[in-house]
């Protein structure tokens, strides 16, 4: 618009010469006809307009060859041909049909109308955009996450074939229901952009000046000047950006305040203003829309925020990073990022740390910072940083001996129901503090202390002559004592008696020795020495109830 109007002031017929240039056309159309319904194309008869993008229009078809059936069929618009816009439309047609995923509309058929005007043909995908369905049918934030894994899928293969979509947005990601179970579909690659190979031999040129995309869903790259090269990672922004929707009902940036503001604010807005969390987000709308997003979502307005808080947040603002490199490196990480938290597993998304705070912090008010000297911002950043990783060591280190204390406590308690007595004391014992140091016992410490106090010797049992032989079985549960006449065995724990072996005759009256448990303590040995020999009893009935 600018240059027809600085063309149009110039005069000198300068303004046709502009509009004949822009416009490039590959043909003349104004004697083309328009298509409608009842009209058809190739083997496609066109039934109703489905809608429309910014360079096609979609038709209801039907195939009458060499198959019946309804397809999807897109023509580039009448008077939207030019040389710029058939490289685009023919893109779109190359990227469809470079992929072969179920998350993504499939290419079916291409060719040309008699005026030359491209066309393809792609499955019918009779669906609503995600975010619609989501709230229509009150799905709850796990099961929109798992429509958002499909997503990730879906754009994943798109990458690995070498497609940017560039434009993800919920118009674009549609969901239709295929033997009663939802299913995503993405679709419109009219924007793709090729990362391996050319699509079409035409030349497929972007000005500096033009936005590419949707500005809501727009990555930072996406809005430079410089002609930065966007790679997959424009569709990782996007699809955080999706799930920010999805789980907020908005996006970060407000759709309609971007969709009146100009190209150089959209820009800084983009590039420079930080969006509030999701969890955050929720807490500035009005009580009665938190209510509704909340009944959407099957869940109240404090626990859907309890709900987005923690990995959500962190999983969500890592896909939307300014910065490229700090946000995931394939949609596939992000997809296993939100898998983990859907298992209760730690997600590898954090909350940015202090340094890289300041470091925003410093780009943001680069001049400021530079105006204060080179010397005074190296010996800030030396302080700061040597002050967070000192407290960072610290923390780690009152973790670390935390956690001890809470593992050596129920030890303890496993220790003395094993009527392990010094295992106890000595664990107990290691917790008692040094001087100056921190002193982490609790009320459970003192109990567990005043629990493992007692007597060190413990008298029981009374056998009819000299004890000659004594053994412990391994769980330290039964304890047995041999004397001239039979073996007794007592419960350990409670110094019960549970069971006396006699002497079988004719050994009566022999001395007995060597006593022992099997591992399992459920057979005792014992030598009986005239003659000499060894008799094995089945002790696992005389056990005591645990």
């Amino acid at each position: 618009v600018e240059g027809l109007l600085a063309a149009s002031e110039e005069g000198g017929g300068k303004l046709g010469a502009k509009i004949e240039a822009d416009r490039e056309t590959v043909g003349d159309d104004s004697s083309a006809p328009v298509e409608g319904p009842g009209d058809v194309i190739g083997n496609y008869r066109l039934r109703k307009r489905l809608g429309e993008g910014g360079f096609g229009i979609v038709y209801l078809a039907e195939q009458t060859a060499p198959v019946k059936r309804r397809v999807a069929l897109k023509i580039i618009r009448l008077g939207m041909d030019t040389k710029q816009v058939v490289a685009r439309f023919e893109a779109e047609r190359q990227a469809l049909a470079l992929m072969e995923h179920p998350n993504i509309a499939k290419v079916l058929d291409a060719g040309s109308t008699e005026t030359g005007r491209p066309y393809f043909v792609m499955e019918l995908v009779r669906g609503v955009p995600i975010t619609d369905y989501c709230d229509v049918h009150s799905l709850d934030t796990r099961e929109r996450l798992e429509l958002f894994i499909d997503v990730c899928h879906a754009v994943q293969h798109a990458h690995q074939k070498g497609i940017i979509h560039r434009d993800l947005k919920p118009s674009n990601v549609l969901v239709t229901l295929l033997e009663d179970t939802a299913t995503v579909k993405v679709i419109d690659f009219g924007v793709a952009k090729a990362t391996q190979s050319d699509l079409t031999e035409k030349t497929l040129f972007t000005r500096l000046e033009q936005l590419i995309g949707t500005p809501a869903y727009m990555s930072p790259e996406q809005t430079q000047r410089s002609g930065l090269d966007i790679d997959t990672r424009s569709d990782i922004y996007a699809l955080g950006v999706l799930l920010y929707e999805l789980l907020t009902g908005r996006t970060p940036f407000d759709a309609k305040m971007l969709s009146k503001a100009g190209v150089d604010e959209i820009r800084r807005v983009i590039r420079e203003e930080d969006p509030p969390r999701p969890s955050t987000r929720l807490s500035t709308v009005g009580d009665a829309e938190l209510v509704e997003l909340a009944r959407q979502r099957r869940s109240e307005p404090g626990r859907l925020r309890a709900q987005l808080k923690g990995d959500l947040d962190w999983i969500v603002m890592k896909a939307m990073q300014k910065e490229r490199t700090m946000r995931y490196e394939t949609a596939n990480a992000l997809a296993m990022d939100v898998r983990r938290h859907l298992e209760n597993k730690p997600v590898e998304a954090g909350a940015p740390g202090a340094f890289y705070a300041l470091k925003k912090f410093t780009r943001r008010n680069r001049a400021a910072v530079l105006s204060g000297g080179a010397v005074f911002a190296s010996l800030l950043v030396g302080v700061v940083g040597m002050a967070l990783l000192n407290e960072q060591l610290e923390i780690r280190e009152s973790t670390a001996r935390r956690s001890l204390y809470a593992a050596d406590m129920l030890a303890v308690d496993h220790a003395l129901e094993s009527h392990n007595l010094g295992l106890a004391r000595q664990l107990i014992r290691d917790h008692v503090p040094e001087r100056n140091a921190d002193d982490l016992r609790g009320f459970e410490w003192r109990y567990w202390w005043a629990a493992s106090r007692g007597d060190q010797v413990q008298s029981f049992g009374k056998c009819d002559d000299t004890i000659n032989g004594v053994a412990f079985s391994n769980d330290g549960r039964l304890f047995a004592a041999s004397d001239y006449g039979a073996v007794r065995i007592w419960h350990a724990g409670s110094y019960t008696p549970l069971s006396t072996i006699p002497i079988p005759k004719p050994f009566s009256g022999t001395v007995l020795s060597e006593i022992g448990f099997s591992y399992d303590g459920k057979r005792l040995a014992f030598v009986v020495d005239r003659p000499l020999r060894v008799q094995v009893y089945d002790v696992s009935d005389a056990r005591a109830p645990e």
